[in-house]
């Protein structure tokens, strides 16, 4: 049994894209490579600088920021890597690398935050002196570095699950910073030392939330979800709106990275459908114009192909 298939890659109006999928963090490489560098220099910093004071709040800001290290360095991987062309074994390149990276870093802050969790409860059963001076100047240094990242990698978190992780990061870790310094005061002048596991405890909670929200995003790319901002039953809607379509099936829409939609689809024609390329390209200039879906593979039919592909 045969059917009358008409294939077509659809890309809209005039966007023909040779199948390359270049990461958005390229364009943001040398931002990250100075936030890298500060915060690598800043965490050596905090881990000299906890182990010398005693604070177990300036050693959970140095946990943290170690992970926005990983981060930038995941981000930096994935640019370097995303530079290579697709080729016969990855068709799609390296844009996957993206939500890989982003899973990593929430995975590894969900750690970082149990353990500080957990050295913070034997805090409270054994409070221990601390040094309020050092943990002061080293939290003040943290936070000056951690404002410039925030600049630098703020233009590229809206575009990138990467960029976004890695912003997340040292955005905690400056409230974090800003966390040490307010302890460092108070047991500076009070003498209570409790004030340095309960500012870790803070920290802890107020990243975990937001940790649990970059790893679901993540997970939601890798699973091959419908992308933020679209609406599959509209997508449908916009396609069987087309002059000449009769009906739509096997509609997948999902995202190599945090950008980009994907969209398959078999299109069937009506019996009053006139030409099946002037069909499929007005359904590409309406995935287009009304959800900015700009790679799409659209299989045009005659007849319905039922419930099994069946290509003549």
């Amino acid at each position: 049994m045969s059917h009358d298939h008409h294939h077509g890659h659809a890309h809209g109006h005039a966007h023909d894209h040779a199948h390359s999928h270049v990461p958005t963090v390229i364009k943001h490489e040398k931002p990250l490579w100075i936030a890298f560098a500060l915060t690598l220099v800043v965490l050596l910093v905090e881990v000299a600088g906890g182990l010398l004071s005693n604070s177990l709040a300036l050693l959970s800001d140095a946990a943290h920021m170690a992970t926005d290290v990983a981060a930038l360095g995941i981000s930096l991987l994935a640019v370097r890597l995303g530079r290579r062309p697709a080729d016969a074994r990855r068709s799609y390149g390296y844009a996957r690398l993206e939500a890989i990276g982003a899973l990593v870093n929430s995975s590894l802050l969900l750690v970082v935050a149990g353990f500080i969790l957990w050295e913070a409860i034997d805090r409270f059963r054994s409070p221990q002196a601390v040094a309020s001076t050092g943990m002061l100047a080293v939290a003040v240094l943290g936070l000056a570095a951690n404002l410039v990242s925030m600049r630098l990698l703020a233009a590229g978190a809206g575009e990138s699950l990467n960029l976004k992780g890695a912003y997340l990061e040292v955005w905690s870790d400056m409230l974090g910073s800003l966390g040490v310094i307010l302890g460092a005061v108070l047991i500076h002048f009070t003498g209570w030392t409790l004030v340095d596991p309960i500012v870790a405890v803070l920290l802890g909670l107020w990243v975990l939330p937001r940790t649990f929200v970059l790893l679901r995003q993540a997970a939601h790319v890798l699973l091959q979800g419908v992308p933020a901002g679209i609406d599959v039953d509209a997508v449908r809607a916009a396609i069987l709106a087309v002059p000449g379509v009769a009906d739509v099936h096997d509609l997948h829409v999902w995202a190599l990275g945090s950008q980009e939609p994907i969209l398959t689809a078999h299109v069937l024609l009506d019996d009053a459908a006139g030409d099946a390329d002037a069909v499929r390209a007005a359904v590409a200039r309406a995935l287009h114009t009304g959800f900015a879906i700009d790679h799409a593979t659209l299989q045009v039919e005659a007849r319905h192909c039922g419930s099994v592909a069946l290509h003549a």
